[in-house]
């Protein structure tokens, strides 16, 4: 009967389009809720039979609520938060407006305004709104249940009046505060309520206010007192838990500490483990501070606890439940488009397989609920020993599995997840993750569950934890054997000798086969979960014209990018260790990154390894014989010149105004006056390039011989430049002696103690003798000349000599500082440390030009810079116009129009 309701229904009501929201997110949200209902979910029980929860969000520094100078301060291009929101949320914007009239709120019209800026961003006042949504849920179900469908069907606003049903109402709440508790662990709220500082207080009062508005929510925090003991003074920390009451803040519970714990542990997981002790329940949800939550998804909280009780096909009972993530930050940019897409198919159609049938699902950021008793008497939710555990949230489900817990996934109530939108926040986020799955590979808990599972199991797990990173790190290797191995038959004339032997025929068939493998390697195959989850949930024509406009946005290039983010950090750690927490930040970005600052975040893992890669191209282009007049090589090394380009110029073209010709010739002179700054004491990286080369080879001090050894023969690659390329220069007249390679050392360290005595002569003579310093130069200038034309004269040197012998030397006096580096320990203090600085900075300063000069030729073009910024703010293209206008700086014209 039913079903035949159902198909009655189904055919005889008729929707009007009045009736459907206009709002897009709106519409989301009632679909997913709709559709959840016909998922297989457990029978809810009643309010006072249902388990008891917390949750738990760590807290350090974030926004809380945006000020209103936050919200008003432009940018340069006279952009500000909250007009950047207003235009992405136009209809929002307009709704807020009404409201306000509607209400008579335009007294409170500065407060308000503030509020909704704030539940649009990843604030900590979001994410409180959210999760107090269960709080309320609980109440009016607990209420439903007190009064009965039929009385509260008759007359809803009379019934949940407050002066109504007193009694009732009282009770709902105290039902719901018995079952519910939010802890909020703000791990420097007693610093910022002492503190002067402008900033500290304002987090100070919104945190406040935010207790004495939501009477289920505590804040926890670790409280640093002087006390007196034995006549001496000595600091004690405790771990406080306060509620809001009547307009100040009321302490509930203190506990003593042994010592401070975010600095025995990493920050962030230890300020989640000294507030465990203040929540309350059989489960526990942790929350991130970047989340957010909907009300009609928390009146199935009931049914997801269920879940805790069933043992489903006769398994063990969860320990942890996944639930699934909508990542609401994918309509700021191109770069949040691609990063919301690709954690969107990860967060539902990936960890779905992974709980069933893998079996290898463990714990992935905060939305997951954990059986609290089972977690709290087994080590806790987070390891958090130093370095080790910088990845805290994987480790948790290490820690379930190998304790014999039970991991499962479902995909009937979702909560909100905010990501990383801008290309140095996304790159930071994973280098960080790329650093923590290096530790996960050192560690002894990858080391017990390999050695607990089954054979199958156990290549599950491989694939899906560290063999994704150790995966691309081989890829990477493949692809520097495969150049150097070319590179080397070139150059030693092997590739010649094969291709004029008799006996060895040309093998077409090789050489298709190679060349339809760079398909595979752009990466087109790893987009397929992607496809398939949008395919889903949207139908497969949205997810084909998603697909193709992204490859219209380059989402290639960006993930190509992030590709060498996550190999170069992986293997650092492995070889070096040393990964340490990197902080994102969790704003939005439409301002201009500089040039040096993109320059310090990817000098060493993209651009080094992009020139390397670029320059192993170009000489075996110019000294190959194998594909002279042939499409192949095309084909079998577009996937590597791809590679190289993105790695070079990626940070420029997902950087807003990256090629506005004002701001470049900004970024120049910024870039040249950090590289001339000298270091020193106090001197940040950012103000400095000696701080900052100092502070990029920290991780030498603290590795071992073994990874120091590796660092070594790993540079001794680049001297296969100067060993083959010298032999085919004309000036060697086609000798093969060994005193042609040691002739080409000599004249690589004269070159190198000219520098040396260049250098020695800025800072000697420099400031006081300057005429004496350009004595000096001009000396030199005229022995060059002299030799130069010696050469050219007698020994029969050449213009493409020179050109070959730059290929030559420059790679072999980039080994020499790689080199030097490892040994550092042996050179530090002594004047040859002082040598390798600089030539080491003379070296940054051609890499610079190089890598900027591209960018300056781009940046002539003015449709170039406006071409850019619409691809870069810019969905699906139905927001470019407006967006790109707004950050190409025509405000005014946009408000005209």
């Amino acid at each position: 009967m039913e079903k035949v309701i159902r198909l009655h229904l189904l055919l005889t009501v008729k929707e009007s389009a009045i009736n459907v929201p206009q709002n897009i997110e709106a519409r989301r949200r009632i679909t997913f809720f709709a559709n959840s209902l016909f998922m297989n979910i457990p029978k809810a029980p009643k309010v006072r039979d249902m388990l008891s929860f917390s949750v738990l969000t760590p807290y350090f520094k974030e926004d809380v609520l945006y000020s209103d100078e936050e919200l008003k301060k432009e940018n340069e291009e006279g952009i500000s938060i909250l007009f950047y929101l207003t235009k992405i949320y136009p209809d929002e914007w307009a709704n807020f407006h009404e409201r306000l009239k509607s209400e008579d709120l335009e007294e409170e019209k500065e407060e308000l305004m503030r509020q909704w800026a704030s539940y649009r961003g990843q604030t900590l006042y979001r994410t409180v709104r959210g999760m107090m949504y269960y709080w309320h849920a609980l109440i009016l179900q607990s209420f439903i249940e007190s009064v009965g469908d039929n009385a509260l069907f008759e007359d809803y606003r009379t019934m949940y009046s407050y002066g109504t049903n007193k009694e009732l109402h009282e009770y709902a709440q105290a039902m719901a505060d018995l079952k519910f508790t939010y802890v909020v662990s703000c791990q420097v709220y007693g610093s910022q309520k002492k503190s002067k500082n402008p900033r500290d207080r304002s987090c100070y009062n919104n945190i406040l206010n935010l207790m004495l508005t939501n009477g289920a929510l505590r804040v926890a925090y670790i409280d640093e007192t002087e006390e007196t003991k034995d006549g001496k003074s000595q600091k004690v920390y405790y771990s406080v838990l306060v509620k809001g009451r009547d307009k100040y803040d009321e302490e509930i519970y203190r506990i003593k500490l042994p010592g401070p714990p975010t600095e025995i542990g990493e920050g962030k997981p230890e300020n989640q483990n000294h507030a465990i002790v203040f929540t309350r329940g059989e489960a526990l949800q942790t929350i991130d501070m970047n989340q957010d939550n909907y009300y009609e998804e928390a009146f199935k909280m009931r049914n997801v606890l269920e879940e805790f009780r069933n043992r489903r096909s006769g398994r063990r009972k969860p320990t942890i439940l996944g639930i699934r993530e909508h990542i609401f930050t994918g309509s700021v940019s191109s770069l949040a488009w691609f990063m919301s897409i690709q954690e969107t198919s990860f967060a539902t159609i990936g960890q779905r397989i992974l709980a069933n049938p893998l079996r290898v699902r463990f714990h992935y950021d905060h939305p997951d609920i954990f059986d609290r008793i089972f977690h709290i008497t087994r080590g806790g939710l987070s390891k958090a020993s130093k370095v080790i555990n910088l990845s805290e949230d994987i480790f948790a489900g290490f820690n379930s599995t190998l304790r014999q817990g039970f991991i499962t996934h479902h995909e009937y109530i979702q909560v909100g997840k905010g990501r990383d939108m801008g290309m140095n926040q996304i790159s930071l986020f994973e280098a960080k993750v790329a650093n923590g799955n290096g530790e996960q590979s050192l560690s002894r808990d990858v080391y017990r569950l390999g050695r607990q599972f089954d054979f199958y199991r156990m290549l599950s797990f491989y694939f899906t934890t560290v063999g994704v990173y150790f995966s691309s790190m081989i890829t990477m290797l493949t692809v520097y054997v495969f150049l150097y191995g070319r590179l080397y038959m070139a150059l030693s004339g092997v590739e010649k000798e094969i291709l004029q032997c008799p006996n060895i025929h040309h093998s077409k068939a090789l050489e298709e086969a190679l060349a339809t493998q760079f398909v595979v390697q752009l990466g087109l195959l790893l987009v397929l979960p992607m496809v398939m989850e949008i395919g889903l949930v949207k139908g497969f024509r949205t997810a084909l014209g998603d697909f193709i406009i992204m490859q219209l946005q380059l989402a290639s290039v960006f993930f190509t990018f992030q590709f060498g983010t996550k190999t170069h950090y992986y293997g650092r750690t492995l070889l070096h260790g040393g990964s340490k927490y990197r902080s994102t930040g969790r704003g939005f970005v439409f301002f201009h990154a500089k040039f040096a600052e993109n320059y310090r975040m990817y000098s060493r893992s993209h651009f080094v390894k992009g020139l390397e890669i670029l320059l192993l191209l170009i000489v075996y282009e110019v000294y190959g014989e194998s594909y002279r007049m042939s499409h192949h090589y095309l084909f079998i090394t577009i996937s590597l010149w791809f590679l190289a380009t993105s790695w070079l110029f990626a940070p420029f073209w997902f950087n807003p105004s990256g090629f506005d010709w004002q701001k470049t010739v900004d970024d120049w002179t910024d870039w040249k006056h950090w590289m001339g700054n000298r270091g020193g004491i106090g001197i940040s990286a950012d103000k400095s390039w000696e701080s900052w080369w100092d502070e990029e080879n920290e991780h030498m001090k603290h590795s071992n011989i073994r990874g120091k050894i590796l660092e070594i023969i790993l540079a001794f690659r680049f001297f296969m430049y100067q060993y083959g390329i010298v032999y085919h220069m004309d000036i060697t007249h086609h000798h093969k002696e060994l005193q042609v390679f040691g002739l080409s050392w000599a004249v690589l360290i004269i070159i190198l103690l000219v520098l040396k005595l260049v250098s020695l002569a800025r800072r000697r003579f420099g400031t006081d003798f300057q005429l004496m310093f350009r004595i000096l130069k001009a000396l030199l200038f005229l022995g060059f000349f002299a030799v130069m034309t010696l050469l050219f004269v007698v020994c029969g040197l050449t213009i493409s000599d020179l050109f070959a012998g730059i290929i030559a030397f420059m790679p072999s006096g980039w080994a020499i500082i790689l080199i030097a580096q490892a040994c550092k320990v042996c050179l530090k203090g002594a004047k040859l440390w002082d040598s390798v600085k600089e030539l080491s900075r003379a070296y940054e300063y051609v890499m610079g030009l190089i890598i900027f000069l591209p960018t300056a030729i781009l940046s002539w073009f003015p449709f170039v810079s406006e071409f850019q910024t619409r691809l870069l703010f810019n969905q699906a293209f139905s927001r470019g116009l407006q967006i790109s206008m707004i950050l190409a700086g025509k405000k005014d014209t946009y408000q005209s129009d």
